[in-house]
């Protein structure tokens, strides 16, 4: 997993009826890219973390070209 400040880190449910956690990458701590990822949630909340097989990268530069 590879990611860049101001990319997405989607946290995908893992209950039914649980919903997807989304957060702004605002620091990446690993080298070239790789966790652990310092993310601000949609809430405000800042945590630091490193995800697991159930979250997915948003990269910024995919997300401007699917609008």
């Amino acid at each position: 997993m590879r990611a860049n400040k101001g990319d997405q880190l989607v946290q995908h449910g893992r209950v039914v009826g649980q919903h997807d956690k989304v957060a702004e990458i605002t620091e990446v701590m690993g080298a070239q890219g790789a966790p652990p990822y310092r993310v601000r949630f949609e809430d405000g909340h800042e945590a630091v973390c490193s995800p697991g097989p159930d979250s997915e990268i948003r990269h910024k530069d995919m997300r401007q070209q699917r609008t």
